[in-house]
């Protein structure tokens, strides 16, 4: 693939919804890094109840202890950065925002209902995801439910100097380079 091209595509895909394969690595990345904090978390709060208390205290000796604490993590980690940025982890390295439909930055309530309504794509066995590949704005049923959308949304002025400059490189620099 010619990097002139892919670099043009780049500037022009900005704000365009999100196709599934780009959510999909997003929503890895997040899952990875969710678990990643959640043991080091994890870990930490065992360590400092286990040297107060003096005797050893595991996360998993309460009932339901693991799970609600990565339920609540998990809410906390998907809420807050799409509400105060637009994008998670995993968003932000796929080049993905999260916004309203008419393409405004989502507001509190967005991110909230939008994370409550996430497990309902899973529920209705993938049919809420298969919206994404079915409509055309690509909108799944956390982003219906939540009023979102999500597109493309990596610095198009950096894209277009990386064009520039390979564009550059491409013809000469004059130089005998």
């Amino acid at each position: 693939m010619n990097l002139l091209v892919a670099a043009d595509r780049d500037v022009t895909l900005q704000g365009h919804y999100a196709g599934l394969a780009t959510r999909l690595a997003a929503f890895i990345i997040d899952l990875v890094a969710l678990l990643v904090l959640f043991d080091v978390l994890g870990t930490t709060v065992e360590f400092l109840v286990s040297t107060l208390s003096g005797g050893q205290w595991k996360i998993s000796n309460l009932p339901f202890g693991g799970g609600v604490s990565l339920g609540i993590l998990a809410f906390l980690y998907c809420t807050y950065p799409v509400a105060a940025g637009g994008r998670t982890l995993g968003m932000a390295v796929a080049g993905l925002r999260v916004v309203r439909p008419d393409g405004s930055p989502v507001g509190w309530w967005q991110a909230i209902v939008r994370i409550i309504a996430l497990p309902l794509s899973f529920l209705t066995l993938g049919v809420g995801f298969l919206l994404i590949v079915l409509r055309q704005d690509h909108r799944a049923l956390q982003d219906l439910i939540g009023g979102t959308a999500v597109v493309y949304a990596w610095d198009a002025r950096a894209a277009r100097w990386r064009f520039l400059a390979t564009s550059d490189k491409a013809k000469g620099d004059g130089l005998g380079h």
